[in-house]
């Protein structure tokens, strides 16, 4: 199984950018994204599962990022918009097989699979 996330970059504050991964021909129940800042604790931001109707988020980024999948393509997509310096960070994409219920969504010991990371950097 092969996750290839993708679009990060440099971006000013304020800015956008759009993130994407690939899954490797398959549709997973559940998938997330998580991020780690220098010298900090890799922390969840998103998911969203298989149907795409339910999608979660962690509260410093709600109102920005919007998490969306496209199972034709085996691809989910996390649009960050009004990025702020904070927001920079490594950004992981993770697969589950099964479906994690919500009080264990944000638990990165619930994912199966993992990405190589992105890096997106915000200027001030």
């Amino acid at each position: 199984v092969q996750l290839q996330a993708s679009g990060g970059g440099l971006v000013q504050a304020g800015g956008s950018l759009r993130l994407s991964c690939a899954t490797s021909g398959r549709t997973f129940l559940t998938m997330g994204w998580f991020r780690q800042a220098p010298g900090k604790e890799r922390e969840w931001v998103s998911a969203i599962r298989s149907s795409g109707s339910s999608t979660h988020y962690a509260d410093s980024v709600k109102g920005r990022f919007t998490i969306s999948r496209d199972n034709a393509k085996n691809t989910v997509y996390l649009q960050m918009n009004s990025l702020k310096p904070e927001d920079t960070a490594v950004y992981y994409c993770a697969a589950a097989n099964q479906r994690i219920i919500v009080s264990s969504i944000n638990r990165a010991g619930a994912y199966n699979y993992w990405g190589q990371g992105t890096l997106v950097t915000v200027s001030s």
